[in-house]
């Protein structure tokens, strides 16, 4: 079973939405924090069920000798006795300072917190997966374009050769195309190697199989220039999972806060309960009542109130105060989040929008230096043009190709970021 997914993984076609499933998908840190999340649903349980009353039971037995007392005639004799007792009770904080509530909204925060904390790692990695890709893909073309180059370079030479055997061209330019070719050759090379270490970038992201094959495929996006509305952000600023795990922080903090606060004050218990007992003297060996007539003559209730005041709790009012501040700096920390989450907005869209005019002259570029390398090659082999100039043309548009293709990755990565904070789920 595994060698068949093997191969179907092997066989399938990569596009950078695909990469982002696998790796959400097989990453063990977004394991760790689905575990959070149930075990984060499993307090809130807890802490909601602290809201009922506390009821428990109790049995005990004794064994007593010497002197004690004679539950028959409640005087003190030298006897030895089995006790049997038995304890029903119920006990509800009526008032507890708010504690017991608030640590319920506090676990109720943290299930929502734990949701949003998976939700942030997975856009993290989202947004790493498609870095890498971007990287992954630049490089793999950028090999296409250096063995075309290679390519060119090696028909060139061949005629520099030929023509160098019809007189035509001197043995220098000979000697200069063979270097031309074994610089192409080194490029390529160089430009292979760094192919397979950002492709291994990427399956280490992905958490994919290193000696599986991973072929990559990227959409075309036309590059158009974009200017969205600021205001929008304000609208989208609050289902970003960075501001809202910030603003979850200090939720949880302020809880935190309040349940040191409620031990500063009274706390009222209201409690009730049943108990009973059996007796034997087992000294005088008399016939005791049976233990049905026991357990039902020597049942009685009761109900308790307790309230408990704190006077002088120092360490008490010192966590109080510690507890506030840390919540305060929360706040403080939530409105940093907000801010930075708008800077970088508005930078995605620059980058975007810059990305998108970078994209339409160099491809114009693209055409000029395309059309000049035909024309130098023209001019060549016609005897009209050096082959360091020759050289130079061909290296002008080696470089626009690229250059072209780094933008057009570029501007889709911002793309996609910039539809990212407006909303759009990256996966």
């Amino acid at each position: 079973m595994l060698v068949a997914t093997s191969v179907t993984y092997a066989q399938q076609s990569w596009t950078v939405d695909s990469c982002i499933a696998y790796a959400i998908a097989h990453s063990n840190d977004l394991g760790r924090a689905r575990i959070e999340q149930r075990q984060s649903s499993y307090d809130e349980k807890t802490a909601k069920l602290d809201l009922l009353p506390t009821v428990y039971g109790q049995v005990s037995g004794q064994y007593a000798w010497g002197r004690n007392i004679d539950p028959e005639t409640n005087t003190y004799n030298t006897i030895t006795t089995f006790n049997n007792y038995y304890t029903l009770e119920a006990s509800l904080d009526v008032f507890d300072g708010g504690q017991t509530l608030n640590a319920f909204k506090r676990a109720k925060n943290a299930r929502e917190q734990s949701a949003t904390a998976y939700q942030k790692a997975a856009d993290d990695k989202a947004i790493n997966v498609m870095t890498k890709f971007v990287d992954a893909v630049y490089n793999a073309k950028s090999v296409a374009l250096a063995e075309e180059k290679l390519a060119d370079s090696q028909v060139l030479l061949h005629k520099t050769q030929r023509l160098f055997e019809m007189g035509e061209k001197s043995r220098p330019d000979v000697v200069q195309m063979e270097s031309q070719v074994k610089e192409d050759e080194y490029n390529l090379l160089h430009q292979q190697n760094q192919a397979r270490l950002t492709l291994l970038a990427l399956k280490s992201e992905m958490h994919y199989p290193i000696a599986d094959t991973l072929a990559l495929a990227v959409k075309s996006q036309p590059a158009e220039s974009e200017t969205k509305n600021i205001q929008v952000h304000n609208i989208n600023m609050c289902i970003n999972p960075t501001v809202q795990l910030a603003e979850q922080k200090a939720t949880d903090l302020k809880y935190a806060w309040l349940i040191e606060r409620g031990n500063l004050l009274p706390k009222l218990t209201l409690g009730g309960g049943v108990q009973t007992s059996y007796y034997r003297n087992l000294t005088q060996g008399s016939a005791a009542a049976s233990f049905g007539s026991q357990f039902h003559n020597n049942m009685g209730e009761y109900v308790y109130m307790t309230l408990s005041i704190p006077l002088f709790t120092p360490s008490r009012w010192r966590s109080a105060r510690r507890a506030k501040s840390e919540w305060q700096k929360a706040v403080l920390d939530a409105d940093d989040a907000r801010r930075k989450l708008q800077d970088d907005i508005v930078q995605a869209e620059a980058d975007r929008d810059g990305y998108g005019q970078e994209v339409a002259q160099m491809e114009a570029k693209v055409n000029s230096d395309s059309l000049a390398y035909h024309l130098s090659s023209r001019k060549y082999e016609e005897g009209m043009l050096s082959t360091f100039d020759l050289h130079t043309a061909a290296q002008t548009l080696l470089e626009s190709r690229i250059k072209l293709l780094q933008t057009q990755l570029l501007y889709g990565l911002k793309q996609r970021l910039v539809e990212y904070y407006n909303g759009k789920p990256l996966w």
